[in-house]
């Protein structure tokens, strides 16, 4: 027998098995499993009156939420294909994922919708444009209120749309390693399979309460809404990353587990007023997406007594790929113990890392050479939306090259030590250099600029310019602060700024960034993941 491998299997097993328990807390609203499945339900059968079905995007636009939850499910349920959207980006970004997906239909966050309304005459595919959460500000004219639209609808599975797993469940654009994001395309399959991933490495089970740090349309919050929901575990949202709200979570909904960026890490270990709070349980924080410094990881498990747990991936894969625990037979000890859990990790269930040198070959696993690392799974994307020659470079040869170089050691535990195309990883978030680059050289005093990361214990790296100003010309650095503010995404902006006189280039005229780099990293294990 082969049954097709679809993420709405998970809610259908949440609600026959775990109906009446807890599910979802986000504020003051709190649902059941029947509750929180009925509302999924309901809200496909909203969008199927819409017009909504089987290979539609639609898109959603929003901070963590109860409505975004039920997104995952309700479009799941009729075929549909959700583009999750980082809302921290910029309106041309809004506008070009909208256009690139080609969205039907836009859920967006009343704190969103006014950016939205100076979008619309731009984004011709989209026929509907649907609000979450706009409570008492009254409903925006020309929106349809998420609330009114479910209404008296069924609370049971729409008719089936006849996926098979090899259909597409989102596509997730990334954050960009050029000037414009790429679409990945994440299958059903993709996403059960990493969920399996998720719940055996995370060791998560129904007992489990995750507090939501991770924003939702990262990676979908890392299969979090699959593994959780699977195993009839409890989602405790949080809205923005604020130590007060998360300490008061942990002890008021006994939270046990929690996905997070080194970022919101340092938020949780350096809460001047954590010892105010009674936490009786013992959280498992999972860390990804930036490296976090291994003092984090001493801090986290010396002063609170919680457990620090590491896993390395991408967009395109899922995004699980290795998990750094402590194998028993290695017998580690003492600080090689922490050192160990900073790193990558080992190859999850069902994956196969490779770190492929000169000539396609293995790297010896002597945690010196250093090679691509590439990955062979079942996690691994479909290919990039409308970019079949993105994808064709990013697949040979049966693996996705990830573009992040590594060491391996003699156990086969990866290190990253950079990034094959300078992309910065601040806070969880990728930045493009090219892209603040661009924004540099709009300055009229630019003559040259290069963009690099540079150390960072709270962000794991920050944005660094160098500047090579115009003959005559003047500037400060929060001048370009400033200007670069003006122009793009606040995450993205260089938090300093340098002038020099000239900047290394090679003979053929491509900048030397590791020369800019070797500065600000020395003595500093640089590991991006």
């Amino acid at each position: 027998m082969e049954v097709p491998l679809l993420v709405n299997d998970f809610l259908a097993r949440a609600i026959k098995l775990y109906g009446p328990k807890e599910a979802l807390v986000d504020g003051d609203k709190r649902f059941t499993y029947a509750q929180y499945g009925a509302r999924c339900y309901k809200f496909a059968h909203a969008l199927k009156n819409l017009g909504v079905g089987k290979g539609d995007r639609v898109a959603i636009l929003s901070p963590n939420s109860h409505h975004f939850m039920e997104a995952f499910y309700a479009t799941g349920a009729i075929g549909a294909v959700l583009v999750p959207i980082n809302y921290r980006l910029i309106a041309s970004d809004f506008e070009f994922i909208g256009n690139h997906s080609g969205a039907k239909v836009f859920l967006v966050d009343s704190d969103l919708t006014e950016v939205m309304d100076t979008l619309r005459s731009k984004l011709p595919t989209v026929q509907h444009y649907i609000v979450a959460r706009f409570g008492n500000a009254g409903l925006p004219p020309g929106w349809l209120d998420w609330e009114a639209l479910i209404q008296g609808l069924p609370t049971t599975p729409p008719p089936d749309p006849g996926l098979k797993e090899s259909d597409l469940y989102s596509i997730n654009y990334t954050s960009g390693t050029t000037a414009r994001p790429k679409g990945v395309m994440i299958t059903h399959r993709n996403s059960y399979i990493n969920a399996y991933n998720f719940i055996a490495h995370l060791r998560i089970n129904h007992h489990d309460v995750e507090m939501w740090t991770l924003p939702m349309f990262h990676a979908n919050g890392w299969g979090g809404p699959f593994a959780l929901t699977a195993m009839g575990a409890k989602h405790v949202v949080l809205r923005r990353v604020v130590g007060a709200d998360m300490y008061r979570l942990i002890e008021n909904e006994k939270v046990t587990f929690a996905c997070m960026a080194p970022a919101v890490l340092a938020a949780i270990l350096d809460y001047p007023d954590k010892d105010k709070h009674k936490i009786t349980t013992r959280p498992r924080f999972t860390i990804a997406g930036a490296p976090p410094p291994q003092r984090f990881v001493e801090r986290l498990e010396k002063e609170l007594g919680w457990e620090f747990m590491q896993i390395y991936g991408l967009t395109e894969t899922s995004p699980i790929l290795t998990v750094a625990e402590v194998k028993p037979h290695l017998n580690v000890q003492g600080n090689d113990v922490y050192r160990l859990k900073a790193r990558a990790g080992h190859d999850a269930v069902g994956v196969d890392i490779r770190v492929f040198g000169a000539n396609d070959e293995e790297v010896p696993w002597d945690d010196t050479a250093i090679g691509e690392v590439a990955a062979r799974s079942n996690v691994v994307f479909e290919g990039y939306w409308q970019q079949p020659e993105e994808t064709a470079k990013a697949i040979r040869n049966g693996y996705f090259f990830t573009g992040d170089l590594a060491t391996v050691n003699s156990d086969g535990y990866i290190n990253i030590v950079d990034r094959a195309k300078d992309v910065i990883i601040s806070g969880g978030e990728n930045i493009s250099s090219i892209e603040v680059e661009d924004v540099l050289y709009k300055h009229p005093s630019v003559l040259e600029a290069a963009v690099i990361g540079v150390p960072s214990e709270k962000w794991g790296e920050t944005v660094m310019g160098l500047v090579v100003l115009r003959e005559g010309k003047t500037a400060t650095e929060k001048e370009f602060i400033d200007f670069c503010r003006d122009n793009m995404a606040h995450f993205k902006v260089p938090t300093g700024v340098r002038f020099v006189d000239a900047l290394p280039r090679t003979a053929t005229g491509k900048l030397k960034k590791f020369e800019l780099r070797e500065e600000f990293w020395a003595g500093v294990a640089r590991r991006v993941n």
